[in-house]
């Protein structure tokens, strides 16, 4: 089987680090899998295609926001793509992250459908089947489900500045996506499956799976942390552990603002992510930067008492897949995917949407200590998330589509 993936960027972030192992178990089976990215590297002995350069991807920004339309224009460099796949020539397409000003999306679904390429659309947020929006809970918006228009979020995510296209946006997608005989619709958690499958976008398509992202699941487990502990003079302190790769306020930084101000002597927020320099964090939070390093990574899931996860909008939350991987229970609140992560005693959903009551779940993952989660946190983990089962789940997947 050849397989070509697309995808923002390539080795880098959680969706392009996913890309090279989805590529690796493919060479490692017999097949052939190339990655087309927009942001990455890759070395002379490796297969992949960076599609345009950072000047056309913000000559395609700027032209996004000034015109409303976004995956209009890179038209040469998606030209260019569609040559290097004739002569790849794959068996099927997976189309990760598109919304990064890099592609053209009509030229590139056109040819997919005109070819009859078996292709797979990974929903790691919710912009495939919106006119633009990559979430729309917290603004209460169902537009998506009948036709987008009048879009309450015009100046956020893939911003307009002037016009709203919000309506033929989403009506182009259905158009292209309907045509393309061998759609398959893979969704990161049952949330977004589900609520994929209310959209006039995928109607014509059959082919849905839920498929969670995966982790290493033997690099995150609990280890043993007491030095750190010691070094940053945590040991008689209750660990609070909040990890993102930005903090800003769709990820929740205002709600764990708010509890730091609220918690007591021992307990003590760590924050791993960058954030701005004007943010004031208090004496209550530890800021640590933002790491690559799964390693790193792990050993501050395992330091930690409890994880938490302050955004309301989640299409997965691999970050609270870590966590359950270390053994650290995790507190979330009531959205989106949130809760899928935090069953069978995994930790403690907050009753509400406040930083009030996202403490009082805190105070009782607290109470009753993290030796009453550890176990089914990491059984849970292995069962769901395990890297080999994951990927192995795509290629059933795959062959599902092709023989259709």
């Amino acid at each position: 089987m050849k397989i070509l993936q697309i995808n923002a960027v390539e080795k880098t972030g959680s969706t392009g680090r996913a890309c090279q192992e989805l590529c690796d178990y493919a060479e490692k089976h017999g097949h052939e899998c190339v990655t087309v990215y927009s942001v990455g590297s890759v070395s002379s002995s490796e297969k992949g295609f960076r599609i345009g350069n950072a000047v056309d991807a913000k000559i395609h920004a700027f032209l996004s926001r000034l015109l409303g339309l976004q995956g209009y224009f890179s038209k040469t460099s998606t030209k260019k793509l569609l040559r290097y796949m004739k002569n790849f020539s794959p068996d099927i397409i997976i189309l990760g992250n598109l919304h990064a000003n890099y592609i053209h999306l009509p030229i590139l679904l056109k040819y997919l459908s005109r070819n009859r390429i078996a292709t797979v659309v990974v929903l790691h947020d919710c912009w495939f089947y919106t006119g633009k929006c990559c979430h729309y809970t917290v603004c209460g918006c169902d537009k998506w489900k009948n036709r987008c228009g009048s879009c309450p979020m015009l100046k956020k995510y893939n911003r307009s500045w002037f016009f709203d296209r919000t309506a033929k946006m989403q009506a182009d997608k259905q158009k292209f996506f309907s045509s393309i005989p061998q759609l398959g619709v893979i969704g990161v958690s049952d949330w977004i499956t589900n609520e994929a499958k209310q959209s006039m976008v995928f109607k014509n398509s059959s082919h849905f799976r839920r498929i969670y992202n995966w982790i290493d699941i033997e690099t995150f487990q609990p280890h043993e942390t007491g030095e750190i502990k010691k070094q940053w003079g945590l040991n008689d302190k209750q660990i609070i552990l909040c990890a993102a790769y930005s903090w800003d306020v769709t990820k929740g930084l205002s709600t764990v603002l708010k509890i730091a101000e609220k918690l007591t002597d021992n307990e003590k927020i760590v924050l791993v992510g960058n954030i701005s320099s004007s943010v004031s964090l208090g004496d209550n939070i530890i800021h640590v930067p933002a790491t690559d390093s799964a390693q790193e990574l792990a050993k501050l899931y395992s330091m930690a008492d409890v994880f938490l996860q302050p955004s309301l909008e989640e299409s997965f939350g691999k970050v609270s897949a870590e966590a359950l991987a270390c053994g650290t229970p995790v507190v979330c609140f009531n959205s989106n995917a949130n809760p899928e992560l935090i069953n069978q005693n995994c930790g403690e959903i907050a009753d509400g949407f406040s930083a009030e009551s996202m403490l009082t779940s805190i105070r009782l993952a607290l109470k009753n200590g993290k030796s009453y989660y550890t176990d089914a946190c990491r059984t849970f983990a292995v069962k769901s998330f395990e890297k080999e089962s994951n990927i192995r789940e795509y290629f059933s997947f795959f062959d599902e589509l092709l023989t259709h």
